[in-house]
């Protein structure tokens, strides 16, 4: 019996340390998902900003507001400077030139960017550019040197339930790395700072924080820039695809902006009595008034006919269209659903640039003016008569 015990015990432990041993082993533990975090975390950054925001303090509350002590002691402009500062995220998209690419409203209005690396490296952030449409900024890390970067991916083939890794600065806490699912793609979000169109959605948890950190796809590749811009947003994350980012980027490294684009087309809102007569249903969408490119001509856009839809977005008025096209980057083609007096049909139109020299033409010909561009102003310098 006590052999038959002692035997029992051997094997008991011969196949828990086996167990065990085999947990233990680095390479059974080594997930892609731990892979993909030690590649690419060292690229990951954290940004600490500050701006100076000014704010009215009245510490003897009504007093000053008394019109016997303003007749005494006149109007009292007490104005109090103090320094606001916020945590965000970016990533090292250029170890070679020192540019870390992260959120627009990471940065807004920042005095001072102070950017820390995992190693603890940490440099002077100068803006390169940005862009509040897109929410993209481009920084660049003064005198940073033997930086490393991510890998850029392809976000066009991205699979629905894949799977896709976050990291960032959540509240200030450095590297934090969630992981997550795609749940869609190309999704629409309407915030108080405009529409957004065509983003990564994800149940990987994004913070306040994690806004301009990179989510990363198993091959440790670059598909997309995480942003908690969309404060209702629970348990799910948004994220702008890397293709369209690269697009921006782009123009923010060679102009320091994004280029306006437009499709050559002027609308109007469109009434009841137009939705009726084309039978929309309801009165939606921009109906075009005047059509400038030849492009957009030869694509059968006639004036008269409405715009439904661009891209996968339906259009409410003139401004809300006017707001989808901020998504778009020159050359970029877009889908437009219109309607006209042959029915319902799908056009494909490319984006053309929409220069200073186009918008003085315009306000020309729409107000009469005759515009000077002196500097970073306007001047009138003529006005037709009998304009509007």
């Amino acid at each position: 019996m006590r052999i038959s015990r002692l035997l029992a015990v051997l094997v008991f432990w011969a196949l828990t340390s086996a167990h065990f041993s085999a947990a233990s082993t680095p390479g059974v533990r080594m997930t892609p998902v731990v892979r993909t975090v030690q590649d690419v975390a060292p690229a990951v950054v954290n940004i600490h900003t500050a701006r100076i925001v000014e704010q009215e303090v009245n510490p003897f509350g009504t007093l000053f507001d008394d019109q016997l002590f303003r007749h005494f002691f006149g109007d009292q402009d007490l104005t109090r400077r103090f320094e606001q500062r916020s945590l965000g995220s970016g990533v090292i998209i250029d170890g070679r030139k020192n540019l870390v690419l992260t959120n627009a409203h990471v940065i807004e209005g920042a005095s001072t960017i102070r950017v820390r690396l995992l190693d603890g490296r940490q440099y002077d952030g100068e803006l390169v550019g940005s862009d509040p449409d897109f929410d993209l900024a481009v920084l660049h890390l003064k005198d940073a040197r033997d930086l490393p970067q991510v890998a850029m991916g392809d976000s066009s083939d991205m699979m629905i339930g894949e799977t896709v890794i976050a990291i960032g600065n959540p509240f200030g806490f450095g590297n934090t790395v969630t992981t997550g699912v795609v749940s869609a793609m190309g999704r629409t979000i309407e915030t108080k700072q405009g529409t957004f169109t065509d983003f990564i959605q994800t149940d990987a948890a994004i913070n306040p924080g994690n806004s301009g950190g990179p989510l990363m796809n198993l091959a440790g590749e670059l598909v997309g820039i995480n942003t908690a811009i969309y404060a209702e947003a629970q348990g799910i994350g948004f994220a702008i695809p890397i293709n369209k980012a690269r697009r921006v980027v782009d123009e923010l490294v060679s102009l320091g902006r994004v280029q306006a684009v437009w499709l050559g087309l002027e609308g109007q809102d469109v009434d009841e009595r137009i939705a009726g007569y084309l039978g929309l249903g309801e009165a939606r969408g921009m109906v075009v008034t005047q059509v400038h490119e030849p492009a957009v001509e030869s694509a059968g856009i006639r004036p008269g006919d409405v715009i439904v839809a661009v891209g996968r977005v339906d259009v409410e008025d003139r401004g809300h269209y006017l707001r989808i096209l901020r998504n778009y980057t020159l050359g970029q083609d877009a889908l437009l659903d219109v309607a006209g007096q042959g029915g319902r049909r799908t056009v494909t139109a490319r984006m053309q640039p929409f220069t200073d020299e186009k918008a003085l033409e315009m306000a020309a010909k729409r107000w009469g003016l005759s515009v000077q561009v002196r500097g970073r102003a306007l001047a009138v310098a003529g006005v037709r008569p009998g304009s509007p």
